[in-house]
């Protein structure tokens, strides 16, 4: 792995821990406003939480 690579990594690991703690804390907003809406807010986020770290994947593998 070069440098450039390793930069990739890191720079889409930041952008996916970053996109994760967003979503976390919007769907903590969205569930304090809306409790009856809990259960398909969780899913939503848990969906949009593994498309975040998809990212991180697919970095490590193009980075090879």
């Amino acid at each position: 792995m070069s440098i450039s690579g390793n930069v990739c990594v890191v720079l889409a690991a930041l952008g996916a821990a970053i996109g994760v703690g967003l979503i976390g804390g919007r769907a903590s907003d969205a569930v304090g406003r809306n409790p009856g809406a809990s259960t398909k807010i969780m899913v939503q986020s848990i969906l949009s939480i593994a498309f975040a770290e998809a990212i991180v994947f697919y970095a490590l593998f193009l980075a090879k």
